[in-house]
């Protein structure tokens, strides 16, 4: 009945739009007139001025980032977002069973559309429907309910590496073993099953069909290939689970002890679930306009990777690099400024000597996080050399918002003298420049 046509067109436009907007909060989404048909096909229209247009059953959007163009990865994001609900829709029509159209509809849906953006196959188009499974999505879905469930106490942390079908010279692909299972959210009512990795130092191993075939060591895994550098830096915890994704096209997920699901692919992390929603870290862009701000190699890899450790701590910081050193004597007291010879009797004063002169870049990475972890903040001069640390930022500016705390406001002040990154306890990570909120991690 056309009633009824209308009905599903209008709940799946709905579908988009929510869709759009629980990955993109901060974007712009505006209907800007109607597409020339109605169909369950996603189409991109790209402008210079850093904006997209989106054809989508009928209706063109508009949607903006405050002058910022798209990423590669969020382009990508979008588009998973219309081969799930394409697919779906599909399967309402054309569906040959009522067993595919269930399977379709199975999980939440953000979680599809992760799923999506990390492998696309189930959901090509084209008029038919995938009869394979969707090994992501259930991937995601035994990390979920794993988090539900605590041992002695504990949380549960786990993890698992999805093989990849590219091809991998390092690694063979395990043959079935007798009585495999397939990776779903069965295994989880096995009392012994999260007994056998923690996701952290081993994790499961799955063939591309879904099946779970072995159980190895993380660092093991990700040494065959002999890969030492990544395309962004990453927290020392976690550096094995993106070198294990560099080849293959393998894809690895862990469940943290605090809860957070982390996705890594491609060499990097692309997803995080973290306080009840996915967040897509697109940290390769976001790392190269730091560096490109910064303007020196070894100093933002430094900052940056000190940055990501303390996040996964959940300890705050804040590091302020400065256009010009003298501006320090505007953001902190006297007293709080590195020198040779204090004369303040403070007992932080008194063991200044110990850093002055100091450049991050010939502290030890753990030494840069001990000092980071003191209360207030960190002021360096565009060579990395130390103008003052603990110290407690001055600033003229009123909260924005009530939920703005303190080293947010003193990040955004203290940004309008150079760069700050910003370490929240939350385990969030933000840039600020010029006085503007640029990017959070």
């Amino acid at each position: 009945m056309p009633e009824t046509i209308d009905i599903v067109h209008s709940l799946y436009g709905g579908f988009f739009e929510r869709g759009v907007r629980y990955f993109f909060p901060d974007a712009q989404l505006d209907i800007c007139g109607t597409a020339p048909e109605i169909r369950p096909s996603l189409t991109f229209h790209s402008h210079v001025d850093g904006h997209v247009e989106l054809d989508w059953m009928g209706t063109r959007y508009h949607i903006g980032q405050n002058g910022r163009p798209f990423t590669e990865d969020q382009l990508r994001l979008l588009g998973a977002i219309g081969g799930v609900l394409s697919a779906r829709y599909r399967s309402i029509f054309f569906a040959d069973s009522a067993a595919s159209t269930v399977r379709m509809f199975e999980g939440l849906q953000e979680d599809r559309f992760v799923s999506a953006f990390l492998d696309h196959a189930p959901y090509l188009d084209g008029g038919r429907l995938p009869n394979d499974r969707d090994v992501v999505a259930d991937a995601i879905e035994v990390l979920r309910e794993s988090s539900l469930i605590t041992y002695e106490n504990r949380r549960i942390s786990t993890g698992v590496i999805l093989l990849g079908a590219s091809e991998d010279p390092f690694h063979s692909v395990p043959g079935l073993p007798g009585g495999a299972l397939p990776y779903t959210a069965s295994l989880v009512t096995i009392k012994s099953f999260h007994r056998l990795c923690d996701g952290l130092h081993t994790v499961f191993l799955v063939n591309n069909q879904g099946m779970l075939v072995d159980l190895v060591d993380i660092e093991r895994f990700a040494g065959a290939s002999g890969a030492t550098r990544l395309p962004a830096p990453s927290p020392a915890r976690y550096r094995a689970h993106c070198l294990a994704t560099l080849y293959g096209g393998h894809i690895c997920l862990a469940l943290t002890p605090n809860g957070e699901i982390k996705v890594f692919a491609g060499g990097v992390q692309v997803f995080h679930f973290l306080e009840g929603r996915w967040r897509l870290t697109d940290i390769t862009e976001k790392y190269h306009e730091f560096h490109q701000a910064v303007g020196h190699a070894r100093l933002a890899e430094r900052l940056f990777s000190a940055a990501l450790n303390l996040a996964e701590n959940r300890r705050g910081a804040l590091f302020v690099l400065l256009d010009d050193p003298a501006a320090a004597a505007e953001l902190v007291t006297a007293a709080d400024l590195l020198g040779d010879s204090p004369s303040d009797s403070a007992a932080k004063a008194r063991v200044h000597y110990l850093l002055y002169g100091k450049s991050v870049l010939e502290l030890e990475l753990s030494v840069l996080q001990s000092i980071a972890r003191v209360d207030g903040g960190i002021l360096l001069d565009r060579s990395g050399t130390l103008l003052a640390f603990g110290a407690i930022l001055r600033h003229t500016v009123a909260p924005l918002a009530p939920q703005e705390g303190g080293r947010t406001t003193a990040a955004i002040h203290a940004s309008r003298f150079g760069l700050a990154l910003k370490i929240s306890e939350d385990g969030m990570v933000s840039f600020y420049r010029g006085g503007a909120h640029i990017w959070e991690l």
